[in-house]
């Protein structure tokens, strides 16, 4: 691993708008393609346990998520309130917020996870699971819930890295976990020598590993190599008024985030009344959203502390060109990423697909959702650019409007109108509408901030 250092803790305020966001963004990518690279490889290996184990796994995602998502959300907030306090010159009210900002973010882990280790067996009864899974998602899931806490330091310390204008380290951090993740998965699901095969355990067993390796590198960086926390406790005072500061943006945050898996669940259930054929097209071109959305994905972590530490340093003009020069390579770029997609959706149909009818819905697919990725980019990019000027409530107010007035409504109703390619155009319609919006109220809110 490289070390971070003071050096690369980028000058946000001055310079290039667009080389700056562009040098901030590029690690970011790196690190996210490796995560999500290693990321499926770890369910390659569990899926060779067989489809018990795999199904087992996957009832697991909704509540490992929801954690993930609290978590996302609460370093969100931290990188808010850190960038702007930067952009005002006060570095050691900074490293304050940094230190509160790791314990709160553990406390509330800690306790979300006590409640889901001894609820365990009742919450994913309700999620569906039979009762001879309940054993294999026990294996995986107590040790997860034990092992949670090891994640607050990597992604509050990620966060807390970002809002400094460090991007680097925080890729070598994500790139580094999924590959100790991948590195393990085999020896501990299989065993190998000396080590005895512990199946499905073995997985959560590596995350772990990974997520230790990360702790502490992170804690290392943050309070000795970068001097960007303090390694004593804070006085109350600090406390509280730091644990109010990043939870007033923290928490909605963390709502909006738990929003998503809610409308997928939607879309799926609409989708599979068209058969198992349409939820498999479906479930294959979710998978390609989330690779063809990885530069925007990636912009949303490098955009917010650009714009937290221009908004406290007053410089607005660099706000309001930071976004807009971010809204514009967006739409660019994801008009590319789609010319491609359409140039190759023969090849990834087949590759995804050994039935003909599956791959022609995969083919649907591609020629109409990714159109709306440069749309829905512009979505993102503007909830979290909320975020970053302390705005969290109005980014919310967006997250529920985009999928229950906009995205879902929309899509349903052309699923009545014309089937599936309906839904399908409905959606993209709807994030049209939604990205007008989310432009429009931006503009306006900072405005109002001006």
């Amino acid at each position: 691993m490289t070390l971070s250092s003071k050096a690369k803790q980028r000058d946000l305020l001055n310079g290039d708008v667009g080389q700056t966001l562009k040098k901030m963004t590029i690690p970011m990518t790196y690190g996210m393609v490796l995560l999500m690279t290693f990321n499926l490889v770890d369910t390659f290996f569990v899926g060779l346990l067989g489809t018990a184990p795999l199904a087992a796994i996957s009832f697991t995602f909704p509540i490992t998520f929801t954690v993930i998502s609290m978590t996302i959300g609460l370093g969100i907030g931290t990188s808010a309130v850190i960038a702007r306090t930067l952009g005002k010159g006060d570095k050691e009210h900074a490293r304050d917020i940094a230190t509160v900002a790791l314990m709160v973010a553990s406390i509330i882990v800690i306790a979300l996870s006590a409640v889901g280790y001894a609820f365990s067996a009742q919450i994913f009864t309700l999620l569906g699971a039979k009762p001879d899974l309940l054993p294999l998602i026990h294996e995986y899931m107590d040790v997860w819930f034990i092992g949670s806490v090891g994640l607050v330091a990597p992604m509050i310390g990620n966060a807390i890295l970002r809002a400094s204008g460090d991007t680097h380290t925080p890729s070598v951090v994500m790139g580094s976990a999924g590959l100790i993740n991948a590195v393990l998965d085999p020896l501990f699901i299989f065993g190998w020598g000396p080590i005895p095969a512990m199946g499905i355990q073995g997985a959560a067993v590596a995350t772990l590993a990974s997520w230790s390796v990360g702790w502490f590198f992170i804690i290392y960086v943050l309070g000795i190599k970068g001097d960007l926390i303090h390694m004593n406790l804070p006085s109350k005072q600090v406390l509280v008024n730091s644990t109010r500061q990043i939870l007033k943006i923290g928490l909605p945050a963390s709502g909006a985030n738990m929003l998503t898996p809610i409308a997928a669940a939607v879309m799926t259930a609409i989708v599979a009344t068209y058969g198992e054929s349409a939820v498999a097209a479906f479930g294959v071109g979710s998978r390609i959203e989330s690779i063809a959305c990885l530069v925007v994905l990636a912009l949303s972590m490098t955009l917010p502390p650009f714009i937290s530490q221009n908004f406290g340093a007053e410089k607005l003009s660099r706000v309001e060109q930071g976004y807009k020069v971010s809204v514009k390579f967006v739409m660019l770029w994801q008009l590319l990423v789609y010319a491609l997609l359409i140039a190759t959706a023969p090849w990834i149909s087949a590759a995804f697909a050994k039935e003909q009818n599956v791959a022609d819905l995969i083919t649907l697919f591609i020629y109409i959702l990714p159109l709306g990725y440069g749309l829905q980019g512009i979505i993102i990019l503007t909830n979290s650019s909320l975020n970053a000027l302390h705005k969290p409530m109005t980014a919310l107010v967006l997250s529920v409007l985009r999928l229950f007035v906009f995205y879902l409504p929309f899509a349903y109703l052309g699923s009545i109108l014309f089937a599936l390619e309906g839904l399908f155009i409905g959606a993209v319609v709807g994030n049209l509408l939604m990205a007008i919006v989310s432009y429009y109220l931006f503009t306006k809110q900072f405005r109002c901030s001006d």
